[in-house]
């Protein structure tokens, strides 16, 4: 039911096996860990796991970890749902904020839009923020979910939205044509 799951899993088997042969674009990738933010090369290849691999594209996602990444794609009832909904450079949209669910989604229901989750607070934003996001405003997943991405209607709908959102956050991780 989760297949974004299942390809996050594969590309960290990909960067896995990158990273054990000293690719540096999985190298790069796995700084962003706290324990390997100032670690050489060759200590990273060296302690390097596949749980650091899934920890690394967690937070890159924007996610606490693996099991918060987890917990969130599937849909779990979450107080902090992590920064994947609002990327960087997302300031010059206009959204209306709230900390409270029941209001953002009452003001969604009065003025139209999405209901996003930032953390621990939920916004709602126009078609343009969701085009910045890479996403299709008029996707049929977004009629199916309700607008509504923190309590969605149709948690497969949803999970479609996150892969669609993934490919674009995420680089591409290249292979060397010989492995």
């Amino acid at each position: 039911m989760y297949p974004v799951i299942d390809d996050l899993k594969h590309r960290a088997r990909l960067l896995h096996k990158l990273a054990a042969r000293s690719h540096a674009q999985a190298i790069s990738e796995l700084r962003v860990l706290e324990e390997f933010s100032s670690a050489t090369p060759e200590d990273i290849v060296r302690a390097a796991t596949r749980r650091h691999c899934l920890s690394a594209i967690a937070v890159q996602l924007g996610f606490d970890g693996w099991p918060h990444a987890l917990n969130v794609l599937k849909g779990a009832r979450l107080v902090n749902f992590g920064t994947l909904l609002v990327p960087p450079k997302s300031s010059p949209f206009w959204n209306v904020w709230s900390a409270n669910y029941e209001e953002a989604a009452r003001i969604r229901e009065e003025h139209g839009g999405y209901l996003l989750a930032y953390l621990k607070q939920f916004l709602v934003a126009d078609a343009d923020f969701i085009r910045h996001l890479g996403l299709d405003p008029e996707d049929s997943d977004w009629q199916a979910i309700n607008r509504d991405w923190p309590n969605a209607a149709d948690g497969e709908s949803r999970a479609r939205l996150y892969a669609n959102l993934i490919k674009q956050r995420l680089p591409r991780l290249e292979a060397p044509a010989n492995t």
